[in-house]
Protein backbone atom coordinates (compact mmCIF):
# COMPACT_ATOMS: atom_id res chain seq x y z
CA UNK A 1 0.00 0.00 0.00
CA UNK A 2 1.29 3.55 -0.93
CA UNK A 3 1.61 5.63 2.49
CA UNK A 4 0.19 8.96 1.29
CA UNK A 5 0.51 12.33 2.89
CA UNK A 6 -3.11 13.64 4.20
CA UNK A 7 -4.39 16.65 6.24
CA UNK A 8 -6.92 16.45 8.37
CA UNK A 9 -8.04 19.98 9.13
CA UNK A 10 -9.95 20.77 12.78
CA UNK A 11 -8.35 17.36 14.04
CA UNK A 12 -8.26 17.82 17.70
CA UNK A 13 -11.91 16.58 18.42
CA UNK A 14 -14.60 15.03 16.96
CA UNK A 15 -15.01 14.04 13.47
CA UNK A 16 -11.60 14.95 12.68
CA UNK A 17 -10.15 13.18 15.06
CA UNK A 18 -11.51 10.14 14.13
CA UNK A 19 -10.29 11.08 10.63
CA UNK A 20 -6.78 11.09 11.49
CA UNK A 21 -6.78 8.07 14.01
CA UNK A 22 -8.31 5.99 11.05
CA UNK A 23 -5.67 7.54 8.23
CA UNK A 24 -2.72 6.83 10.74
CA UNK A 25 -3.87 3.26 11.05
CA UNK A 26 -4.34 2.73 7.40
CA UNK A 27 0.01 3.47 7.29
CA UNK A 28 -0.72 7.06 6.33
CA UNK A 29 1.20 10.09 7.48
CA UNK A 30 -1.41 12.52 8.83
CA UNK A 31 -0.97 16.40 9.11
CA UNK A 32 -3.12 17.01 12.37
CA UNK A 33 -4.73 20.68 13.10
CA UNK A 34 -5.93 23.46 15.20
CA UNK A 35 -6.97 26.02 15.88
CA UNK A 36 -6.38 27.05 20.06
CA UNK A 37 -7.12 23.70 21.62
CA UNK A 38 -4.07 22.39 21.71
CA UNK A 39 -3.93 20.17 24.81
CA UNK A 40 -6.55 18.17 22.87
CA UNK A 41 -4.15 18.19 19.60
CA UNK A 42 -1.84 16.52 21.45
CA UNK A 43 -4.05 13.85 22.94
CA UNK A 44 -4.89 13.06 18.85
CA UNK A 45 -1.18 13.16 18.49
CA UNK A 46 -0.40 10.74 21.60
CA UNK A 47 -3.19 8.63 20.54
CA UNK A 48 -1.72 7.95 16.85
CA UNK A 49 1.88 7.53 18.19
CA UNK A 50 0.88 5.21 20.71
CA UNK A 51 -0.66 3.21 18.03
CA UNK A 52 2.44 3.11 16.06
CA UNK A 53 1.35 5.71 13.84
CA UNK A 54 2.84 8.70 11.85
CA UNK A 55 1.74 12.08 12.12
CA UNK A 56 2.86 15.88 12.56
CA UNK A 57 1.35 18.58 14.35
CA UNK A 58 -0.02 21.50 12.57
CA UNK A 59 -1.34 24.08 14.42
CA UNK A 60 -3.21 27.19 12.76
CA UNK A 61 -6.15 29.00 11.90
CA UNK A 62 -7.43 27.54 8.72
CA UNK A 63 -9.58 30.76 8.18
CA UNK A 64 -6.62 32.68 8.22
CA UNK A 65 -5.35 32.87 4.61
CA UNK A 66 -1.80 34.21 6.08
CA UNK A 67 -1.86 30.82 8.56
CA UNK A 68 -2.90 28.61 5.61
CA UNK A 69 0.27 29.18 3.47
CA UNK A 70 2.30 28.74 6.72
CA UNK A 71 0.84 25.56 7.09
CA UNK A 72 1.59 24.59 4.25
CA UNK A 73 4.90 26.02 3.73
CA UNK A 74 5.62 23.60 6.47
CA UNK A 75 4.19 20.55 4.70
CA UNK A 76 6.12 21.27 1.15
CA UNK A 77 9.31 21.82 3.32
CA UNK A 78 8.07 18.24 5.10
CA UNK A 79 7.23 15.88 1.91
CA UNK A 80 6.89 18.32 -0.97
CA UNK A 81 2.68 18.25 -0.53
CA UNK A 82 -0.91 16.41 -0.12
CA UNK A 83 -2.15 13.38 -1.26
CA UNK A 84 -5.65 13.69 0.42
CA UNK A 85 -7.10 17.36 2.34
CA UNK A 86 -10.12 16.81 4.41
CA UNK A 87 -11.72 20.12 5.31
CA UNK A 88 -13.05 19.18 8.56
CA UNK A 89 -12.38 22.68 10.78
CA UNK A 90 -15.99 23.98 11.53
CA UNK A 91 -18.23 25.71 14.10
CA UNK A 92 -21.84 26.29 14.66
CA UNK A 93 -23.76 29.22 16.06
CA UNK A 94 -27.85 28.61 17.25
CA UNK A 95 -29.91 31.20 17.69
CA UNK A 96 -32.10 34.14 15.77
CA UNK A 97 -30.35 35.12 12.81
CA UNK A 98 -31.82 38.87 13.99
CA UNK A 99 -29.39 38.34 17.19
CA UNK A 100 -26.32 37.80 15.13
CA UNK A 101 -23.43 39.82 15.47
CA UNK A 102 -20.85 41.24 12.37
CA UNK A 103 -18.26 39.23 14.18
CA UNK A 104 -20.29 36.03 14.85
CA UNK A 105 -21.39 35.85 11.05
CA UNK A 106 -18.23 36.04 9.38
CA UNK A 107 -17.10 33.55 12.25
CA UNK A 108 -19.20 31.10 10.85
CA UNK A 109 -18.84 31.73 7.23
CA UNK A 110 -14.83 32.17 7.52
CA UNK A 111 -14.18 28.82 9.40
CA UNK A 112 -16.61 26.73 7.71
CA UNK A 113 -16.50 27.68 3.98
CA UNK A 114 -13.37 30.09 3.95
CA UNK A 115 -11.26 27.97 5.40
CA UNK A 116 -11.79 25.24 2.92
CA UNK A 117 -11.03 27.65 0.18
CA UNK A 118 -7.74 28.57 1.74
CA UNK A 119 -6.38 24.71 1.85
CA UNK A 120 -7.67 23.44 -1.55
CA UNK A 121 -6.11 26.56 -3.22
CA UNK A 122 -2.61 25.75 -1.02
CA UNK A 123 -3.15 22.67 -1.77
CA UNK A 124 -3.89 22.23 -5.79
CA UNK A 125 -0.19 23.53 -7.29
CA UNK A 126 1.10 20.12 -5.72
CA UNK A 127 -1.78 18.12 -7.02
CA UNK A 128 -2.20 19.24 -10.23
CA UNK A 129 1.22 18.65 -11.79
CA UNK A 130 1.08 14.89 -10.26
CA UNK A 131 -2.33 14.62 -12.10
CA UNK A 132 -3.77 13.13 -8.78
CA UNK A 133 -4.84 13.97 -5.23
CA UNK A 134 -8.47 13.49 -3.45
CA UNK A 135 -10.33 16.56 -1.57
CA UNK A 136 -13.12 15.69 0.57
CA UNK A 137 -15.48 18.42 2.62
CA UNK A 138 -17.15 17.76 6.09
CA UNK A 139 -20.26 19.20 5.50
CA UNK A 140 -23.83 18.83 6.84
CA UNK A 141 -27.28 17.55 5.63
CA UNK A 142 -28.11 21.63 6.80
CA UNK A 143 -26.20 22.60 3.51
CA UNK A 144 -29.13 20.60 2.01
CA UNK A 145 -32.39 21.79 3.14
CA UNK A 146 -31.28 24.78 6.22
CA UNK A 147 -32.20 24.36 9.70
CA UNK A 148 -33.67 27.06 11.75
CA UNK A 149 -32.01 29.25 13.86
CA UNK A 150 -28.63 27.76 12.15
CA UNK A 151 -29.03 30.34 9.28
CA UNK A 152 -25.22 30.99 8.56
CA UNK A 153 -24.06 27.41 9.39
CA UNK A 154 -26.56 26.21 6.49
CA UNK A 155 -25.61 29.00 4.47
CA UNK A 156 -21.51 28.51 4.73
CA UNK A 157 -22.38 24.14 4.59
CA UNK A 158 -24.72 25.50 1.25
CA UNK A 159 -21.69 27.49 -0.03
CA UNK A 160 -19.25 24.50 0.88
CA UNK A 161 -21.78 22.39 -1.42
CA UNK A 162 -21.12 25.10 -3.90
CA UNK A 163 -17.45 24.80 -3.45
CA UNK A 164 -17.47 21.10 -4.03
CA UNK A 165 -19.58 20.82 -7.12
CA UNK A 166 -18.07 23.58 -9.03
CA UNK A 167 -14.16 22.62 -7.81
CA UNK A 168 -14.76 18.97 -8.98
CA UNK A 169 -15.63 20.20 -12.53
CA UNK A 170 -12.56 22.58 -12.67
CA UNK A 171 -10.01 19.54 -11.88
CA UNK A 172 -11.70 16.47 -13.19
CA UNK A 173 -9.23 17.02 -16.06
CA UNK A 174 -6.79 17.29 -13.98
CA UNK A 175 -7.57 13.63 -12.43
CA UNK A 176 -8.50 15.37 -9.08
CA UNK A 177 -11.58 13.98 -7.26
CA UNK A 178 -13.35 16.68 -5.08
CA UNK A 179 -16.25 14.95 -2.92
CA UNK A 180 -18.38 16.83 0.51
CA UNK A 181 -19.79 13.97 3.23
CA UNK A 182 -23.33 15.85 4.18
CA UNK A 183 -23.45 14.73 8.10
CA UNK A 184 -26.89 14.60 9.70
CA UNK A 185 -26.54 14.66 13.63
CA UNK A 186 -23.27 13.37 14.74
CA UNK A 187 -22.67 12.39 18.64
CA UNK A 188 -19.76 15.12 18.67
CA UNK A 189 -19.19 18.25 21.34
CA UNK A 190 -20.34 20.15 18.70
CA UNK A 191 -24.08 18.76 19.43
CA UNK A 192 -23.11 18.51 23.51
CA UNK A 193 -25.04 21.70 23.78
CA UNK A 194 -28.42 19.98 24.34
CA UNK A 195 -29.85 18.47 27.42
CA UNK A 196 -31.15 14.96 27.73
CA UNK A 197 -34.66 16.07 26.38
CA UNK A 198 -33.30 17.70 23.16
CA UNK A 199 -31.46 14.90 22.60
CA UNK A 200 -33.81 12.21 23.04
CA UNK A 201 -36.68 14.58 20.84
CA UNK A 202 -33.77 15.01 17.80
CA UNK A 203 -33.30 11.12 18.19
CA UNK A 204 -37.05 10.71 17.36
CA UNK A 205 -36.91 12.57 14.30
CA UNK A 206 -33.71 10.61 12.80
CA UNK A 207 -35.14 7.35 10.69
CA UNK A 208 -32.03 5.46 11.97
CA UNK A 209 -33.18 6.44 15.88
CA UNK A 210 -29.92 7.51 17.05
CA UNK A 211 -27.14 9.71 16.43
CA UNK A 212 -24.54 8.79 13.98
CA UNK A 213 -20.70 8.37 15.00
CA UNK A 214 -17.28 10.25 14.39
CA UNK A 215 -15.87 6.83 13.44
CA UNK A 216 -18.99 6.39 11.05
CA UNK A 217 -17.85 9.10 9.44
CA UNK A 218 -14.23 8.49 9.61
CA UNK A 219 -15.08 5.62 7.51
CA UNK A 220 -17.17 7.48 5.21
CA UNK A 221 -13.98 9.79 4.18
CA UNK A 222 -11.85 6.80 4.37
CA UNK A 223 -13.90 4.87 1.67
CA UNK A 224 -13.92 8.82 -0.28
CA UNK A 225 -10.05 9.02 -0.49
CA UNK A 226 -9.64 5.17 -1.86
CA UNK A 227 -13.06 6.09 -4.28
CA UNK A 228 -13.09 5.46 -8.21
CA UNK A 229 -12.10 8.86 -10.17
CA UNK A 230 -15.15 8.78 -11.71
CA UNK A 231 -16.55 9.79 -8.41
CA UNK A 232 -16.66 13.32 -8.04
CA UNK A 233 -18.52 16.44 -7.56
CA UNK A 234 -20.90 14.42 -5.38
CA UNK A 235 -22.54 15.39 -2.24
CA UNK A 236 -22.88 12.45 -0.37
CA UNK A 237 -25.17 11.94 2.71
CA UNK A 238 -24.62 10.55 6.07
CA UNK A 239 -27.29 11.32 8.02
CA UNK A 240 -29.24 7.94 9.22
CA UNK A 241 -32.19 8.91 6.65
CA UNK A 242 -33.21 12.33 7.58
CA UNK A 243 -32.99 13.90 4.77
Amino acid sequence: MEKKNILVTGSSRGIGRACALAFAEGGHHVFINCRSSLDQLRETERQITEAGGSCTMLPGDVSSPGDVRAMFDQIAASCGGLDVLVNNAGCAYFGLLTDMSDEDWRAVIDTNLSSAFYCCRAALPYMIPRRTGKIINISSMWGTSGASCEAAYSAAKSGLHGLTRALAKELAPSNIQVNALACGVIDTEMNAVLDAAERAALEEEIPAGRYGTAEEAAQMVLLLSEAPSYLTGQIIGLDGGMI
